[in-house]
């Protein structure tokens, strides 16, 4: 494949990325962010089974690298998740015994 055309490939995947999430109305997207969640745990699998074949040491840098962050991105998305769903618990009044 051309390096152009991946380019082309990627800017329209992020284009249409963009144009799908910002027509996302706010109270579908916590479950959204919790299939997002899924999605990056079958992620950081695939990262740890190519980790798992790496031979040389610059592929099992790499490789190193994907499961970090892939681990960080899947933590952070559920930690986010939980964020989201705090602002929809009614809030505590003041007050009382």
């Amino acid at each position: 494949m051309d390096g152009f055309v991946a380019l082309y490939i990627f800017m329209l995947a992020a284009f249409t990325g963009y144009e799908i999430i910002g027509r996302v109305p706010v109270i579908l997207h916590t479950p959204l962010m919790s299939g997002s969640n899924f999605v990056h745990g079958i992620v950081l699998v695939g990262a740890m089974v190519v980790l798992g074949h790496a031979d040389t040491t610059a592929e099992k840098v790499i490789g190193f690298l994907a499961v970090l962050m892939g681990a960080g991105n899947a933590a952070g998305g559920y930690v986010v998740t939980e964020r989201m769903l705090e602002m929809f618990k009614p809030s505590k009044k003041g007050g009382g015994a």
